[in-house]
């Protein structure tokens, strides 16, 4: 009896919380009140509160600072994706009305590992590019991208040209080359993997990583790519029938 009524007083202080921020009493950069105030307003516990505040912060509504406070914050709208549908990482961001952006970028040769040669159909020790970039939304980290092609089928075309935008639409353009399908495996990453961190700009946001070898229209192996996902913002479904 009692724990239904401290996840009856969560969800009240929740969705107050909630009506205010979509009414426009609490806007974008307040301060919400204190765990104290909100307890002693509501007569419950600081833990009670503490949860209906979690709640909101995993729904990317608050900015929590600590020894400061929590703020009010503008969440990204969730992207949706079927995972059956070969789509680029620019296309998911766009489809979903956000301006889709790239904070950093980086590319080097190296000599191809066993995993990528496995994939890629190539000799171990040759050469490949690397291409990564961490991809914004709306100015926010929420994807990363590490690309791995053989050299010969793509140095000139990085030499030629900065990437920006669909590497997909960059490979069609300057190389020729029409990526047409997928082959992907779906991890969950470590939250010790240096990609986690980078991208898990809330304390509790959770990554998906997707493991893809790319085909062109002759169903041959062009890209190895590892990319991370936020959870809290793409959400990917697939279809399954029986």
């Amino acid at each position: 009896m009692t724990n239904k009524a401290k996840v009856s007083h969560y969800i009240k202080i929740k969705e107050y919380l909630d009506e205010l921020m979509t009414g426009g009493e609490l806007k974008v950069g307040d301060r919400l009140p204190t765990e104290i105030e909100l307890a002693q307003q509501f007569q419950v516990s600081r833990e009670t509160v503490r949860a209906a505040m979690k709640q909101l912060e995993q729904e990317g509504k608050l900015d929590v600072r600590k020894g400061v406070g929590r703020f009010v914050i503008r969440p990204l709208s969730s992207i949706p994706s079927s995972i059956d549908r070969f789509m680029s990482t620019e296309e998911i961001i766009r489809s979903a009305g956000l301006v889709e952006g790239q904070l950093e970028q980086f590319i080097r040769t190296e000599p191809c590992r066993e995993e990528w040669a496995q994939f890629l159909k190539i000799p171990l020790g040759s050469p490949v590019i690397i291409n990564e970039r961490t991809r914004t939304a709306n100015e926010e980290p929420v994807a990363h991208n590490i690309n791995i092609m053989p050299l010969a089928l793509v140095e000139h075309a990085f030499q030629n040209k900065t990437l920006t935008g669909s590497l997909l639409r960059f490979l069609e353009a300057e190389c020729g080359i029409r990526l047409t399908g997928t082959s992907t495996e779906l991890i969950v990453p470590h939250h010790t993997d240096p990609i986690c961190r980078k991208l898990q700009v809330k304390r509790d946001s959770t990554v998906l990583m997707m493991k893809q070898i790319h085909f062109d229209q002759q169903h041959m192996p062009v890209l190895f790519s590892y990319d991370y996902f936020r959870n809290d913002v793409f959400q990917f479904w697939v279809n399954r029938r029986r």
